[in-house]
């Protein structure tokens, strides 16, 4: 079965624009998790905009599935994941000023950065993923920098399921045999939904996580948060 892991930046959205600490983001995690979540996703960036640093500290200490830090690595971000060590650190190359994650790695033309970050993070004994295109030529060299896992990128899937769905896979499927030839282990993530997640997890291959946040917290102002993990954990059985 394909983990689902949650990702809780738009808790954390909604608290900040009115301040104070309603939602709680850890209280909303621990609920993720007992309604049968398995794994707990941050993004915090550099302006603290949604997850702030101070959360994933307190998410740390509490997560009892699995935790996953996303993020630019910068310094400040690498010390953040170094001090709280979560089991799985996602690689993504966004923009300090970026909405939202919108690319994934060129990881020819960052192999040494990414090689000498990666692993500093193994080291510690922290499992790496970086978050690629569906590119069969930068999962290749994703093979190359060391890291255990891509993360592939589905904004493109998820545009085109619709209108064409075997279409909108065959780039994915290709990358995903490519990676599952290399022995890297394949999440996915961004614009996925109860809508295009079912063809998805059932037709690539040996994937292992999906982190799913806006669509899902989305679904959930109408369906309740528990109704609509588990809607999403029975099309990924």
């Amino acid at each position: 079965m394909t983990r689902l892991s949650v990702n809780i930046n738009k808790i954390a959205t909604l608290r900040n624009a009115r301040g104070g600490d309603v939602p709680n983001v850890v209280k909303a995690a621990l609920d993720i998790e007992k309604f049968g979540a398995r794994g707990i996703t941050v993004h915090p960036r550099p302006d603290e905009r949604h997850i702030r640093y101070q959360d994933v500290r307190d998410l740390a200490k509490v997560v009892t599935t699995e935790f996953n830090i996303e993020g630019n690595p910068n310094p400040k971000f690498i010390d953040l994941v170094l001090e709280v060590k979560p089991d799985q650190v996602t690689l993504v190359p966004d923009a300090v000023d970026a909405i939202t994650s919108n690319a994934g790695w060129d990881t020819k033309a960052n192999l040494d950065y990414l090689i000498e970050t990666i692993q500093l993070f193994k080291s510690h004994g922290i499992r790496t993923s970086i978050f690629v295109d569906p590119v069969v030529e930068m999962v290749t060299y994703a093979k190359e920098t060391g890291t255990d896992r891509i993360e592939l990128y589905t904004e493109d899937y998820a545009k085109t399921y619709a209108e064409n769905k075997d279409l909108a896979i065959k780039d994915y499927l290709a990358a995903a045999h490519e990676a599952n030839r290399l022995s890297i282990g394949i999440n996915a993530g961004h614009d996925l939904s109860l809508d295009n997640i079912e063809y998805f997890s059932k037709t690539i291959p040996n994937l292992k996580e999906v982190s799913i946040g806006h669509a899902l917290i989305c679904e959930a102002l109408y369906m309740g948060l528990d109704h609509v993990i588990k809607s999403y954990l029975k099309k990924l059985a």
